[in-house]
């Protein structure tokens, strides 16, 4: 067998995907390979870019080389790990393992309330589709749907969330490939009824840089956070045939599904609409390409597009916090209720995860002045610290995983460590940046608020966990 084949002996102590723990193993590696894909196409991209484009102009392609040049190096110290020891809790197990039970409670109790928020917020959006389609209709009662929906979904056999994700992530994939064509025939000059732009729109109109560093920051700050959802497919591989050679596969591919898919992107955008044309926010960029060409409904398209990338990341979102809450009770670091199993699917922790989302929403009803702003500020940063403890991990596992069992290393890390420290740096520049921006301060202070609040419960349990083991 290759190196890539081998499997990589696990180890299920502290895996909360193991036999013991209940999990199944139930997603095939066609399932995987699309979850990976799918996970880099979200809402985010579609619609949320717009504004990031407005703040940098032409230079967002370079911001999101920046932050997809980041988010590659974290992509692949958590592949590192992951391949190593596969496991549900994904890098909340590798925190644990490297610093210590404080540092896995923290990053993955944060990183689960991101998920639950980010659940209501897609059934938000989700739900402004439906309700433009089909005027009059309650926007909670479309979320509701979606809930019940995909709460069911997960609450089946983990195949069954597989299949979703397949068909929602092969549209994705199918819809930014066609973009791209049309996008690439249209700068050439080729599409029929279009003349090719040249450079105008990227050097005229203020330039490359038309707001300067400033916005480039913006751009860059902008674009970190659209990444989110790339580590899902290192805790869906725990529930696969082969997690050793799925995670492997997953992150090898990482590189030219960023580049080529949000970088290249970008590019097109830029390149065939002026950056400061009010459509590219007001409808999105990628609507805003396709009238500018002159493509028939194409509003009506990138909407059915955008819903399934919400549905998609709705259904993933309620899959990774159920995981996620499942490998941390199986740690001894949450409720033993969230923990059961029936049938190989963690029932309980599926619930109260789709639950918590679905208060999200009401509270945006309710309180949006309010709670509904403070969870918002509060999830701001969380994946930036969820990548703080990823690369902190990885620099202090990669040694011993060297000691002690060096046949597990079937993804390294490239450079290492000067590349961990590079990524390391750059998140702390990125956490410099967002103190700067007066937009981004807060959610800085929130989301610091929440991992201390979470770091110090985290310590104290480990030591009366410790005191009590002592005393026994």
């Amino acid at each position: 067998m290759s190196r890539t084949t081998a499997p990589a002996p696990v180890d299920r102590k502290d895996d909360g995907a193991n036999p013991s723990h209940g999990l199944s193993h139930g997603l095939k590696q066609r399932h995987l390979s699309m979850i990976a894909l799918g996970g880099v196409i979200g809402a985010g991209l579609f619609v949320g870019s717009g504004a990031g484009i407005a703040a940098a102009g032409p230079s967002i392609v370079v911001a999101y080389a920046i932050s997809g040049l980041l988010v590659m190096l974290v992509m692949r110290m958590l592949g590192e790990m992951s391949a190593a020891n596969p496991a549900s809790g994904s890098f909340s197990v590798h925190a644990e393992r490297a610093i210590g039970p404080w540092a896995g409670f923290t990053a993955g109790w944060s990183f689960w309330f991101l998920l639950c928020v980010a659940v209501g917020l897609e059934g938000i959006g989700a739900a402004k589709i439906m309700t433009g389609w089909f005027p009059g209709t309650p926007e909670w009662a479309w979320v509701a749907l979606f809930m019940v929906v995909f709460c069911g979904t997960n609450l089946a056999a983990v195949k069954n969330f597989g299949e979703f994700e397949f068909w929602f992530a092969a549209l994705k994939v199918g819809a930014i490939v066609l973009f791209l064509g049309i996008g690439v025939l249209a700068i050439v000059g080729v599409l029929p009824g279009t003349d090719s732009p040249g450079t105008a729109n990227l050097t005229g109109d203020g330039g490359f840089f038309p707001n300067g560093s400033e916005g480039l920051i913006v751009g860059l700050l902008a674009s970190v956070f659209a990444y989110g959802g790339l580590e899902t497919v290192t805790i869906a591989a725990a529930e696969s045939e082969h997690p050793v050679q799925g995670v492997a596969k997953a992150v090898r591919t990482a590189m030219w599904r960023i580049a080529l898919f949000y970088v290249g992107s970008m590019a097109v955008i830029v390149t065939l609409v002026p950056w400061d044309d009010r459509t590219v926010v007001e409808k999105g960029p990628y609507v805003a390409t396709l009238d500018h060409l002159g493509i028939p409904a194409a509003g009506q398209i990138m909407n059915v597009v955008v819903l399934v990338a919400l549905l998609s990341a709705m259904n993933a979102n309620i899959y990774g916090a159920s995981r996620m809450a499942c490998s941390l009770v199986a740690r001894d670091q949450g409720p033993k209720a969230l923990g059961r199993t029936f049938g190989g699917v963690p029932r309980p922790a599926v619930l109260v995860s789709s639950v918590f989302g679905f208060a999200c929403v009401l509270l945006s009803y309710w309180r949006p002045e309010d709670i509904f702003i403070w969870l918002l500020n509060t999830i701001g940063a969380i994946i930036l610290v969820v990548w703080f403890f990823i690369a902190v991990s990885q620099l202090l596992l990669r040694r011993r995983t060297e000691r002690e069992a060096p046949e597990k290393l079937v993804v390294k890390m490239w450079a290492y460590p000067v590349l961990t420290w590079v990524a390391l740096a750059g998140m702390t520049a990125i956490f410099f940046l967002m103190a700067r921006e007066e937009g981004t301060r807060v959610q800085l202070y929130w989301t610091g608020g929440l991992t201390v609040v979470l770091a110090v419960t985290g310590f104290i349990l480990q030591k009366v966990r410790g005191r009590a083991s002592q005393d026994a």
